[in-house]
C-alpha cells in the first residue's frame, strides 16, 4: 500500500477502493493470475498484462487479482474467470496472444473455450 501523506491522498485511495468494490459487485467478474514463482516464470506477468490491456481495450470491467502456486506448475500461466452464477473456470498455459479469444469467449460471449480449460468449480 503506499505511504499517505496528505488527505487528498487518503481521498484518492478511498475513491479507487470504492471503484473496485463496485466492480466486483456489480460486474461479478474476477480474473485471477497464477503469480507464483512457477507462474511468473512461465510468463504470466506478459499474461496478466495482456489480460489488462485487453479488457482495457474492450472496455470491460473486470476485477483482476493474481494469487501464488496452486500447485498445477506444469499447466503455467493459469487464469481463472469466474462470473456470477457461472462456474469458476480455470485455463492452463494461457499466453498473451491467447488473451484476446479468452476475452471474446468467455467473457463476451459467455462459452468456456474447452481445449484450453483444466478445471471448473461449480458454485
Amino acid at each position: 500500500m503506499p505511504k499517505l501523506k496528505s488527505l487528498e491522498d487518503l481521498e484518492k485511495l478511498r475513491k479507487q477502493a470504492q471503484k473496485d468494490l463496485k466492480v466486483r459487485l456489480e460486474t461479478g467478474t474476477t480474473i485471477t493470475v497464477g503469480m507464483g514463482t512457477c507462474g511468473i516464470a512461465a510468463g504470466a506477468r506478459e499474461t496478466m498484462r495482456a489480460i489488462l490491456e485487453e479488457l482495457e481495450k474492450r472496455e470491460i470491467e473486470a476485477h483482476v487479482t493474481t494469487t501464488g502456486c496452486i500447485g498445477m506448475c506444469v499447466k503455467e500461466p493459469l487464469v481463472d474467470i469466474e462470473q456470477a452464477g457461472m462456474p469458476r473456470v480455470t485455463y492452463g498455459n494461457v499466453h498473451p496472444n491467447m488473451v484476446a479469444r479468452l476475452i471474446e469467449e468467455h467473457l463476451n460471449n459467455g462459452n468456456v473455450v474447452e481445449e484450453w480449460a483444466v478445471g471448473r468449480i461449480s458454485r
